[in-house]
């Protein structure tokens, strides 16, 4: 049984592929098929009507034969030119013929009993001919050959009716059998052709969110890029130009070491900020170049924080400020090793840096669950309400520190980006009392691990 029905299904997917081809399109393609089946239909019932003629006993008059076998032929003309590819020619022999056929022989005074199909001929030609002159032509036509017939006509000698009911019978059936057939598929086939159209709206809007959303990406790296551009622009050069300004001036004028001593906290101060800078734009570069780029391994987050702690002991002690590291005992994380630094550099160097002098500043540390969770606090004045909303965003205003050190903003941004690619969250907020609490998670490690 499933063998019989994958057979039929092929047979009936390739009468419908007859004359196709990739200059169609999907909804002509589905007009084809319905139009192809129909003529397939009518070659095989052009086969099949003259069996029934056969056990009639007084015989049929010849114009009888030639209408019972005339599908067959035309049927068989219109699937050959559709092979060929003349469709609209081939749709024109089928409504000009068979009604051309069908009317000879009511002319030789016959009732067949063929009246349904000029109503079928003038319906079919309005749904396949494609030109409206043909339409016009092929549907008068087909009505111009019924009024002829039933109306102006009417004096027949033989009527099938009464010779051969049941070849009668059958004609009306095949007219309605085709009135069905085409009607079924038709509607079947536009509920494919709407179904086909939904998928294709909703591949287009899919593909229209994620061009509005890479477009949405791309304004945000292009104001990121105006802004790193202003950095580079105006921040770099500011301190390049000190140090510059220094040499030229011991170059040109015999100064004494005193006058250089009292020069270079100003000139250290501005290299240090645009060290820090020079490596969060490096590393924002690379985030960007390599986006996919993680190697992440087992990290001792004690051992690395002290790392970090004593990179910073220069910018903490010239504040007076106070750092401690309260992490106590082995606490692991599996994360990139170089993001994670950047983290933790650029959260502890903020706290320095918005930390009045001899203020404290400490981070802490525990595992929670699957995650370790991070914090980084500092007795400062704390954020305002406006900038905690736009921190580690593109439009995070660069604020100065509590001795007026500078900032860009790019930093926390940066630390947003690593956390995530590292399967973590970070946030801030304000501590009660005075001072702010930066945090983040990472996945925790077992130490046996």
């Amino acid at each position: 049984m499933l063998f019989t029905r994958l057979t039929l299904s092929n047979l009936r997917n390739s009468v419908k592929a007859i004359g196709d081809s990739p200059l169609l399109d999907d909804y002509e393609k589905r007009k084809l098929g319905i139009f192809n089946q129909i003529n397939m239909l009518g070659l095989l019932t052009g086969l099949a009507m003259p069996l029934s003629g056969v056990f009639n006993k007084d015989g049929l008059p010849v114009l009888a034969w030639v209408v019972a076998c005339s599908p067959a032929f035309i049927s068989g003309l219109v699937l050959l030119l559709i092979h060929k590819q003349r469709y609209e020619l081939a749709r024109m022999c089928y409504f000009i013929f068979y009604p051309i056929v069908t009317t000879l022989v009511y002319a030789g005074k016959i009732d067949v009993g063929l009246e349904l199909f000029f109503m079928l001929y003038g319906v079919l030609s309005v749904f396949f001919l494609q030109r409206y002159i043909n339409i016009v032509i092929s549907f008068c036509f087909s009505m111009g050959c019924y009024f002829l017939v039933f109306v102006i006509w009417k004096d027949y000698t033989y009527i099938l009716k009464s010779a051969n009911f049941p070849f009668y019978f059958f004609n009306h059936l095949v007219a309605i059998a085709v009135f069905f057939y085409f009607l079924y598929f038709s509607k079947r086939e536009n509920n494919q052709y709407q179904q086909s159209i939904l998928a294709k709206n909703n591949e287009l809007y899919l593909s229209n969110v994620k061009i509005s959303e890479q477009t949405e990406e791309l304004i945000k790296l292009n104001g990121l890029k105006d802004k790193l551009f202003s950095v580079i622009a105006h921040d770099l050069r500011t301190p390049i130009y000190a140090l510059k300004n220094l040499f030229t001036t011991m170059h040109r004028y015999d100064i004494s070491g005193e006058e250089i001593k009292s020069s270079l906290p100003d000139v250290v101060e501005d290299l240090n900020y645009t060290t820090n800078l020079m490596e969060n734009l490096l590393q924002w570069a690379k985030s960007q170049m390599q986006s996919s780029a993680l190697h992440p391994v087992q990290l001792d987050v004690h051992d690395l924080t002290r790392e970090v702690v004593q990179l910073l002991r220069l910018q903490a002690e010239n504040k007076k400020i106070y750092v401690e590291n309260r992490l106590s005992g082995e606490l692991y994380t599996y994360a990139d090793k170089n993001m994670i630094n950047l983290v933790f550099r650029n959260l502890l160097s903020n706290a320095i840096k918005f930390t009045p002098p001899e203020g404290r500043v400490w981070i802490e540390g525990e595992e929670c669950g699957d995650h370790i969770v991070i914090s980084v606090l500092d007795t400062g004045p704390g954020i305002g309400e406006q900038q905690l909303k736009s921190l580690f965003t593109p439009d995070c205003m660069p604020t100065k520190g509590t001795a007026n050190e500078q900032g860009t903003g790019l930093g926390l941004m940066l630390c947003k980006e690593f956390i995530e690619k590292n399967g973590g969250t970070i946030m801030a907020e304000n501590r009660e009392g005075s001072g702010s609490k930066f945090t983040f998670t990472l996945p925790y490690l077992p130490s046996d691990n």
